[in-house]
């Protein structure tokens, strides 16, 4: 570019030398917005500012263009930059602003299997080499809303994988394959990070991140309550009458468990520390449910006795409910 060309693409979009990638982004498609040909047909100064507001763009949202452009001015061209303007924007390909403005600030990268302009969907696998990893998983869903490049994609674990770490290897695209660990206590819809695996910014070359969303199997006796976990706990009528000690599965073993003499079904017990493991160590409370079950069948000593219980019970349980 000749130095009499000089363009001060700071000035253009109306930002200051200090201002940071995001408001630069947020300006950048206020200025496109308002003078986008769709919104200012043939109007061909609206055009030619459009084009160079995209020029401008193009430099200062790229870290190392925009780090020449403040070192070198207007010879930052010559140091072996890519060659700034040259727009040529064919606008009919595009359906709305949105759909143009999303490609051009990377909401969907090109170099991740194929799709619409309003969502991409990418094939993963995840296969075991080694003891320790995973067996063959696939899943599906990978997809960057809004304009980042970053990307997310659910990841399937058993309870057993979650609770106690696990490695996956998984296979992006089809092309590249990540070997990526889970600590220990991954829960339901937690986002785990994986840095520089996301999609390329067609403008800047670089890569998002990649985040992938936990989604746990569901577990026959276990269930997630916020930190904690909780479990319904069957005992007998007499064990409820009578109070007993019990054993109780937990996930890192069972222990035993005190019933209290005369507890109700539906009431809980807590045992502290016995829940879901914390990623700095120790673990939440597992919440015990208790859920009377009466005997079934009976035998016939049983039945029996009950129906001398019933003759000789004093207690009625109904005494509180209202009369009309």
């Amino acid at each position: 570019m000749p130095a009499t060309d000089f363009k001060d693409y700071y000035q253009i979009l109306g930002v200051s030398k200090s201002a940071s990638e995001v408001e630069v982004k947020r300006v950048f498609r206020k200025l496109a917005r308002k003078y986008h040909p769709d919104m200012n047909p043939d109007d061909k100064t609206a055009e030619a500012k459009f084009k160079e507001i995209n020029e401008a763009y193009e430099v200062l949202s790229d870290p190392e263009k925009r780090r020449k452009y403040d070192q070198f001015g207007q010879y930052w061209n010559q140091t072996g930059g890519a060659q700034a303007g040259g727009f040529d924007f064919d606008f009919g390909q595009y359906g709305s602003f949105d759909d143009f403005i999303n490609e051009l600030l990377g909401r969907f990268s090109s170099g991740f299997g194929s799709g619409s302009t309003k969502e991409q969907r990418y094939s993963y696998s995840s296969t075991s080499s080694s003891p320790g990893f995973s067996g063959f998983q696939d899943f599906s869903g990978f997809n960057a809303p809004g304009i980042s490049s970053d990307a997310e994609a659910e990841l399937k674990l058993t309870f057993t994988e979650a609770l106690q770490g696990v490695e996956k290897r998984l296979t992006i695209g089809g092309t590249e394959t990540i070997t990526v660990r889970i600590p220990p206590g991954a829960k339901p819809n937690r986002r785990i990070r994986v840095k520089g695996k996301g999609q390329v910014n067609p403008l800047t070359q670089s890569r998002g991140d990649l985040y992938l969303k936990v989604k746990l199997d569901s577990h026959p006796f276990f269930k997630f309550d916020q930190d904690n976990l909780v479990c319904d706990l069957p005992i007998a009528p007499d064990e409820a009458v009578l109070g007993a000690k019990v054993e109780v599965p937990t996930p890192t073993g069972t222990v035993s468990l005190n019933i209290p003499v005369g507890i109700k079904s539906g009431q809980a017990l807590r045992l502290r520390g016995k829940g879901w493991p914390h990623s700095k160590g120790g673990a939440s409370d597992l919440v015990v449910r208790i859920q009377i079950i009466p005997p079934s069948p009976l035998s016939t000593e049983e039945k029996a006795l009950y129906e001398q219980l019933a003759k000789l019970r004093r207690f009625d349980p109904r005494t509180t409910l209202p009369k009309f």
